[in-house]
């Protein structure tokens, strides 16, 4: 969390970050959004900016996305989510190169429960740009952190049939 304590606006604004994600992956994302924001007008913090960037970017409104991903980081520049999913947005919208310096803070945030994604996504920026070798080594490291990461292990066969 961003913050901790015993204020109760920033206890109501975790339950609705909360309920918000929970909304997510029921795919109700409108309502998400409006959850994710009432969080953050009740007490603004980088998780909740993160999952109103997710919804956004199912919405198809990836520049919103990253507005709110650099909203987080600028709360909490120790969460990794915020960096790896401005990476990945990026990625999406076709700029990889950029995506790169975001992905790698992501790999070396002090707060970060999965870091396979960043290398994951790290591969990717790489081969979208046909870096083939460290887009290989990304995928390889990705798989050394999560090793039944099914994405990290295709990406990895692909990447590898590309260098024989």
């Amino acid at each position: 969390m961003s913050v901790m304590g015993d204020d109760p606006k920033f206890e109501m604004a975790w339950e609705l970050y909360l309920r918000a994600c929970q909304l997510q992956a029921q795919g109700d994302y409108e309502l998400s959004a409006d959850l994710c924001r009432q969080s953050l007008h009740l007490h603004p913090t980088a998780e909740a900016h993160t999952a109103l960037a997710y919804t956004f970017d199912q919405q198809g409104r990836r520049e919103e996305a990253l507005a709110e991903c650099r909203a987080a980081i600028g709360l909490d520049p120790a969460l990794g989510n915020p960096y790896n999913d401005m990476g990945a947005y990026l990625i999406e919208l076709g700029r990889p190169e950029e995506a790169i310096p975001w992905l790698e803070q992501a790999t070396r945030a002090l707060r970060y429960a999965s870091y396979h994604y960043p290398w994951y996504n790290l591969g990717r920026a790489y081969v979208a740009q046909e870096l083939f070798c460290k887009a290989r080594d990304c995928f390889q490291h990705a798989l050394d952190i999560e090793p039944e990461y099914e994405p990290a292990q295709e990406a990895l066969k692909q990447v590898r049939r590309l260098l024989q």
